[in-house]
């Protein structure tokens, strides 16, 4: 005899569904919480105060409305940045290259914005130049990112190896032509860098007297089209998908190939994103070595944030802060800067091996699989 199996009432399932989502979270917000605990037995142990040093890092990220805006300023390029790690990681890619596409993305909006109106011997629309500029080094990010993509689908060569090894050949070309042909060639100069973009290449601030610029709204816009890229279209589905199951995709009828590529692309065009906008807003010219660290903070970032854009904003805010805070804490305390990247290297152990937090903590939730790589071959 059959028996009727009654469905849960609808208002159960939503309760249940909240109640894993927010046991979900509370996975990387521990991590932060555990990590900076362990960061301040470190502080105590060297002799320092940790209330005195975690408030000295407070006051000096969200203290003040200028350091409010030096928050933002650290936290703009970890969004770009995480946000095109954590897509690779939605695709199933693990993309280690953004430091070298976001390094391309920059010596490209650099040039397009002081080398095209020479080039072209006429001066530029504002507006105008600030796309082209922007555009250019999303593109040449895109690009950067794209090739390992290819190799990948092409090939199944493994997208970790091809972006570490772009990376090392991105940071190489970078530094000869900021020595060489694209060296500002000011008497006075005697550092790798561009001549300064022209003033129709430039993002102004979003106050004046601070400096937190457009692009930081720009990012944020960023990451809700992205949200909105992966949940709301078929190119997103597709992307889910392959980073789900290949074998599933193709079953489906997805060109994995082509997602890879696009997937890739895309990645590497927010990394140059990064780059084009801190040329465009903030320095004003492409330094050697101005960003060095952000493509591989990002994928911290990436992780912390769950992969989702919204998580990502909230982990790029987190290390922004740490980043903006940590010289006032060392002024009160007299201890080192370096304790942050030790905590920010304390978080990432906590989120990639959550079990630790999960036992400790009791967590019983369901765990979130991130897919970093496919392996090799594809």
């Amino acid at each position: 005899m059959a028996v009727a199996v009654e469905a849960p009432p609808p208002q159960s399932a939503a309760k249940s569904s909240r109640t894993v989502t927010i046991q979900r979270m509370l996975v990387p917000l521990l991590a932060v919480l555990t990590a900076l605990v362990i960061g301040g037995l470190m502080i105590l142990i060297s002799g320092g105060n940790p209330l005195e040093a975690y408030r000295g890092l407070f006051e000096g990220a969200f203290g003040s409305p200028k350091a409010i805006s030096e928050t933002f300023i650290w936290a703009t390029p970890y969004i770009f940045a995480g946000l095109a790690v954590a897509l690779a990681f939605k695709g199933g890619l693990f993309n280690i290259g953004a430091e070298g596409q976001l390094a391309m993305g920059a010596l490209t909006a650099a040039w397009l914005g002081y080398g095209l109106p020479q080039l072209l011997d006429t001066p530029i629309p504002p507006l105008l130049h600030v796309l082209i500029c922007v555009i250019g080094g999303a593109l040449a990010g895109g690009l950067w990112g794209g090739i390992p993509g290819w190799l990948k689908a092409r090939t199944g060569a493994h997208e970790v190896i091809i972006t570490i090894m772009m990376n090392y050949i991105a940071l190489q070309l970078v530094s000869f032509l900021l020595n060489g042909p694209l060296k500002d060639p000011s008497p006075t100069n005697v550092i790798a860098r561009t001549p300064l973009i022209a003033d129709s290449a430039r993002i102004g601030p979003l106050f004046e007297g601070f400096r937190v610029h457009w692009g930081t709204v720009l990012a944020l816009a960023v990451a809700l089209f992205i949200w909105w890229l992966l949940w709301k279209t078929t190119v997103g589905f597709e992307i889910r998908t392959v980073g789900t199951s290949t074998g599933a995709a193709r079953y489906a009828g997805i060109n994995v190939s082509r997602t890879v590529v696009l997937t890739m692309f895309l990645s590497g065009g927010l990394a140059g994103l990064a780059g084009a906008i801190e040329v465009t807003a903030l320095n004003y010219r492409h330094e050697l070595s101005f960003a060095l660290g952000y493509g591989f903070d990002a994928i911290a970032i990436a992780l912390l944030g769950r992969t989702h854009p919204l998580g990502v904003v909230l982990a790029s805010i987190l290390f922004g802060a740490m980043r903006n805070g940590a010289t006032r804490m060392q002024f009160l305390t007299q201890i080192p800067v370096d304790i942050i990247s030790v905590v920010q290297a304390l978080i990432l152990l906590f989120i990639a091996a959550d079990e630790i937090i999960r036992y400790v903590y009791r967590i019983r939730a369901p765990k979130d699989e991130v897919i970093m790589t496919r392996g090799w071959g594809g």
